[in-house]
């Protein structure tokens, strides 16, 4: 059996344009209305951070103190489904460490709190996945699986900090010891063997899922894939990194490595981003999100996910609109966040789910139900 989590209430202070705002959430589904830039999108921002402890739009965390201010708290009471309680609190002041706690306690690395609460969010930024760089596709493999592995995380760590010492090496002008660069090599190889094997197992887990939700929402009218490609595929790592350490050291950096793999992601057998209309890219990544949670639900805590929609009926059609509020209003899915500037939709999802639900009407960074 799954178990729920749901976030009962959420205290923002000096979030980006939220100057303060205290909200207590229905198990089910929570709705916030208004047009664009009020603030919707920042209180889905809040819950990511309280989850991942860091923003989903914002790579710099200062970025999230609202403008004029020298510090911002986010508060998260989680309820289990047992009745037991979690309280997380997040606090970033200007020129200090951001701290995480959870209950009283401080945790001593922040990366420990990575999959409590584990939650997806789908968002019109996840376009980047379809039409951005490897390093945005291999971004969102790695935090789907450090949700429910933490041994992952630890290799992936390794593996990056062995990754900037070798290139660190071939940048040397002088001639840096061969011995030094196999201990790099060597300790990139192991970790990226583990890596290459996790990321393997979890896409080919992935695929039918996927493939699962994309039917549903096209209503089968176009034949998609995943396809992950790896330079492991090839052969040892090793072997292909002591093999061109001349030709890294002429380039500055290191050519081969888990740190070049890529998911393609193709329809009628060509690639999304070079064929796929706006609204084929918006079903890809919607379904990649949709097939994000469901693996999330199964794997690691057994836990479902907290599930975060902010804006993405956008550039779909009627037909795809109506297939993704079936899908959402279904049982498979726990509490839901969802951000839209038009009531229909919403009024749509509302009418066709049971159970609680709450409106939260949002202007200028003021939140009112």
């Amino acid at each position: 059996m799954w178990s729920n989590m749901r976030l009962t209430d959420l205290t923002i202070f000096n979030y980006k344009n939220i100057a303060e705002a205290e909200l207590c959430f229905s198990s089910k589904l929570n709705c916030f209305i208004g047009n664009n830039g009020e603030g919707k999108t920042n209180v889905l921002d809040a819950i990511h951070f309280l989850s991942f402890c860091r923003s989903y739009n914002s790579s710099v965390d200062l970025l999230c103190v609202k403008h004029g201010q020298e510090f911002m708290s986010l508060q998260g009471l989680y309820e289990h489904e047992d009745g037991s309680r979690e309280d997380i609190h997040i606090g970033l002041k200007t020129g200090q460490k951001k701290v995480v706690r959870r209950g009283k306690k401080a945790y001593r690395r922040i990366s420990e709190h990575i999959g409590l609460v584990p939650l997806v969010m789908v968002s019109p930024a996840d376009q980047i996945l379809v039409n951005g760089g490897s390093d945005e596709r291999r971004r969102f493999i790695d935090m789907v699986i450090c949700q429910y592995d933490a041994a992952y995380t630890e290799s992936l760590l390794r593996y990056n900090k062995a990754l900037l010492q070798r290139n660190a090496m071939l940048k040397q002008e002088d001639e840096a010891d061969p011995e030094v660069f196999l201990v790099f090599e060597e300790q990139m190889a192991r970790e990226g063997d583990y890596i290459f094997r996790k990321r393997s197992e979890f896409i080919s887990e992935l695929i039918p899922i996927f493939q699962q939700f994309h039917n549903q929402i096209s209503q089968g009218h176009e034949k998609v894939e995943l396809r992950y490609v790896s330079q492991l595929q090839r052969g040892p790592l090793l072997e292909q990194l002591t093999k061109d350490r001349f030709k890294d050291k002429a380039v500055g950096y290191s050519l081969h490595g888990i740190h070049k793999d890529d998911l393609e992601m193709l329809q009628g057998g060509y690639l999304v981003r070079r064929e796929g209309s706006q609204g084929q890219s918006k079903t890809f990544f919607i379904a990649l999100k949709l097939a994000q949670f469901d693996f999330l639900r199964r794997t690691g805590s057994r836990t479902t996910p907290l599930l975060l929609l902010d804006d993405i009926f956008d550039k779909l059609d009627a037909e795809r609109v109506e297939q993704i509020v079936k899908l959402v209003s279904g049982d498979r899915f726990g509490q839901i966040f969802i951000t839209d500037t038009n009531r229909d939709h919403l009024d749509a999802i509302l009418s066709s789910m049971q159970g609680d639900n709450k409106i939260f009407f949002v202007k200028n960074g003021v939140i009112s139900s």
